[in-house]
């Protein structure tokens, strides 16, 4: 790990000028530090300088209207894992939470940090290993050859890394929005278009200048949300990443489902909404062969 100053921001606006004042990468923020400390460590992120945003007021509120959740960016995963009204009108995000890393880190990692993890790949995490993502134009050590934690949806000749979350999944299917804040002000971004394919620059990961910084995350309400659930194959029972992983959620009147909504992870390299499955869904009974169906037809174009 390499030297590094620190400053403790005591507002947004102190936050988004430190990132404004520093080269891109130069300057990262602090909160959880549960993935930015980690890579650091490794060598892989390099800052110079650490903004701690912890000691700024007023986002770290959890509200919950008729219109729908905001959780703010500095809400611990746990906090809104364990809140009633999310464990009741949300439950699939509440089981996307549950089940990301330990109870250790789920005590201290936060929601907006958690939505700019950075991959698992281990090409990635190898600073001596070719990686375009850490090292535009070094090439993708991971397209060499078959690899179980390799992207099926969404990769391409540069970068084959999956996006590691779980929470972004259920953000997916719901069709959260991320509020965020920089220089030129305030904007809400659609979490499908937050987190960027990787195309022919995957060192871009996110659709975020890198001035701006995450406020918080609204989740509209929906019946469908009621009947949702989030499901995680992993190695392990606890503190694994998905090998696969899928939200969802479904309404269904007279034994017909009028409603459904399909994101999957550990499988693509962004969390990956299946609208083709969600439509086979529409107007048949919820039959187990109907959702078999509809899990084909979510990974059609796999590679």
């Amino acid at each position: 790990m390499q030297p590094f100053s620190h400053i403790r921001a005591r507002s947004v606006q102190q936050a988004v000028d430190e990132l404004a004042r520093g080269q891109p990468g130069a300057v990262r923020l602090l909160a959880g530090g549960t993935n930015l400390v980690d890579l650091m460590r490794l060598g892989v992120e390099t800052p110079t300088r650490l903004v701690d945003i912890t000691g700024i007021p007023g986002l770290s509120t959890i509200s919950v209207s008729e219109t729908g959740l905001t959780l703010g960016a500095l809400v611990r995963m746990s906090d809104a894992a364990d809140h009633p009204d999310i464990r009741r009108d949300w439950p699939g995000v509440s089981e996307a939470l549950w089940k990301g890393a330990s109870a250790q880190l789920r005590n201290m990692a936060t929601l907006g940090g958690n939505l700019m993890q950075r991959t698992r790949c281990p090409w990635f995490r190898d600073v001596a290993t070719a990686c375009d993502r850490r090292m535009p134009g070094s090439g993708c050590a991971a397209t060499s050859g078959p690899d179980r934690h390799a992207a099926l949806l969404g990769g391409g000749t540069q970068c084959v890394a999956v996006h590691p979350g779980d929470f972004a999944v259920a953000l997916t299917a719901f069709d959260a929005r991320v509020e965020v804040i920089g220089p030129a002000g305030n904007r809400h971004v659609p979490m499908a278009e937050l987190l960027r394919l990787p195309g022919d620059s995957p060192a871009r990961e996110t659709s975020l200048d890198p001035a701006e910084m995450i406020l918080g995350i609204t989740i509209p309400s929906a019946r469908a949300a009621r009947h949702s659930a989030y499901v995680k194959l992993r190695d392990r029972a606890s503190y694994a990443f998905a090998l696969a992983s899928a939200a969802a959620a479904v309404v269904v009147e007279g034994g017909i489902v009028t409603e459904a909504r399909i994101a999957l992870g550990g499988v693509a390299t962004v969390p990956w909404r299946a609208p083709d499955a969600e439509a086979s869904l529409i107007g048949r009974p919820l039959a187990p062969e109907a959702a078999a169906a509809a899990g084909r037809i979510a990974l059609q174009n796999a590679r």
